[in-house]
């Protein structure tokens, strides 16, 4: 394993890269989507209901059979790894942010609404920041699981680090395939104490 990680070491780095590269952008897009579905939660809990529904069914499907529905639509490469973990994402996110804002207690915001705050305002400036700490958990899980699910979508050729798994139990090379799992197991913990962090300072 170490004398594979001495001769390859550029093919170890740009897998690491291609990871980190989908992982990130997943999560930029899937924050930005998960933020119009938590305003729109917001304001009707019936919706809210619904859609935590159909994302909870949506993430009960398996990883490669989920990508594997998205190829005849957006093909092989990283645009189906993205859209899938993307979609993945909604639900761990929606699912935090949404009882984050309903555990708010009732007497703030209507004290908030007393004050001439409009619904807006309210979400913005009292119930968000009161529930910063289930926020930053829903982000700290799906950053967790898209560096995880970014593995098998290499079985789509998007790159990164599950190249390494998948090429290793191809060939049986068994240090492609402690590398892909050391490499990924490390990312994902080094993200996950990243965000530790960040939650434990803002609470």
């Amino acid at each position: 394993m170490i004398e594979y990680g001495i001769h390859y070491y550029d093919k170890l780095a740009e897998a690491l890269a291609e990871h980190i590269g989908i992982v990130l952008m997943a999560m930029m897009i899937s924050l930005a989507v998960a933020a119009v579905f938590t305003v729109l939660c917001s304001l009707s809990r019936t919706f809210s209901r619904l859609l935590l529904s159909a994302f909870s069914v949506i993430y009960s499907i398996p990883s490669l059979a989920m990508l594997a529905l998205f190829i005849p639509i957006t093909g092989l490469g990283t645009t189906t790894a993205i859209v899938v973990l993307v979609i993945y994402n909604q639900y761990l996110m929606l699912r935090n942010f949404v009882s984050g804002l309903e555990a708010v207690d009732h007497n703030v915001t209507e004290a908030a609404v007393g004050m001439g705050m409009t619904p807006m305002q309210v979400l913005t400036m009292v119930r968000l920041p009161l529930a910063r700490k289930s926020l930053i958990a829903g982000i700290r899980i799906s950053l967790i699981s898209t560096t995880g699910i970014a593995a098998i979508a290499a079985s789509v050729n998007a790159g990164g680090l599950g190249v390494l798994l998948f090429d290793g139990l191809r060939t049986m090379n068994v240090a492609k395939i402690l590398w892909g799992s050391v490499l990924s197991a490390a990312l994902a913990l080094i993200f996950d104490g990243i965000l530790l962090t960040v939650e434990k300072r803002f609470t």
